[in-house]
């Protein structure tokens, strides 16, 4: 459905272009003659405002309907009423613009290093899995960094930090002590207990750096 506006605009054009008289234009387009003729009282006041607001989200692209009128009514010292200017805000599509996502400047991972022996760089991590009754489960996993080689696998339904250690412990039993454990910033690997129980086995935390591990 066509609107009125459009319409008187479909009849200023006729008018305008194909020089038929206004009582035809406004007959042909259903728009009476006394619509054709109207001229708003506040256009030029409403252009102000559309300028306005065009250049106010042009320089800060993230700002919405709410700071650009504080903006006009507390530091512009404008009176425009928020139904009025929010309607030309809404008539300019700035209410449909997609809001910039704000990005974190994160530092180029460094390399990781590549161990040379067996026993020098543990890496663990967890896995998560579930049963056929529905229940999740978890797997603790121990892997030597120079041989790929899989050192432990411990299964529980919970594994908080108290539970990690002794499967290491236990893995300490026979195999020689690392220089250092890789593993993400988790919260099990980042608690006092494992964190206290690393530096009593003098055994270097390497923490993994966020965005890209490998």
């Amino acid at each position: 459905m066509v609107r009125p506006s459009q319409r008187k605009l479909m009849a200023q054009t006729a008018v305008a272009n194909q020089q038929v008289s206004i009582h035809l234009a406004c007959g042909a387009f259903r728009v009476s003659e006394t619509c054709y003729r109207y001229q708003p009282k506040l256009a030029d006041e409403n252009a102000e405002i559309a300028d306005w607001l065009i250049k106010l989200t042009t320089k800060d692209s993230d700002w919405g309907f709410g700071m650009c009128f504080d903006y006009l009514r507390n530091v512009k010292s404008f009176g425009w009423n928020h139904k009025r200017v929010y309607r030309i805000y809404c008539a300019l599509a700035l209410n449909l613009r997609i809001k910039p996502r704000r990005r974190l400047k994160r530092n180029k991972p460094e390399p990781l290093k590549e161990p040379i022996r067996k026993d020098q760089v543990w890496s663990i991590d967890f896995m998560h899995d579930q049963l056929s009754d529905g229940r999740n489960y978890r797997l603790f996993n121990v892997t030597d960094d120079y041989r790929r080689e899989g050192l432990a696998i411990a299964a529980r339904f919970s594994l908080p930090s108290v539970r990690v250690i002794p499967v290491l412990e236990q893995l300490l039993e026979w195999r020689r002590k690392p220089i250092a454990i890789r593993c993400d910033n988790g919260p099990e690997f980042i608690s006092h207990e494992f964190v206290n129980w690393a530096k009593s086995k003098h055994i270097r935390i390497d923490y993994i750096q966020p965005g890209n591990p490998q």
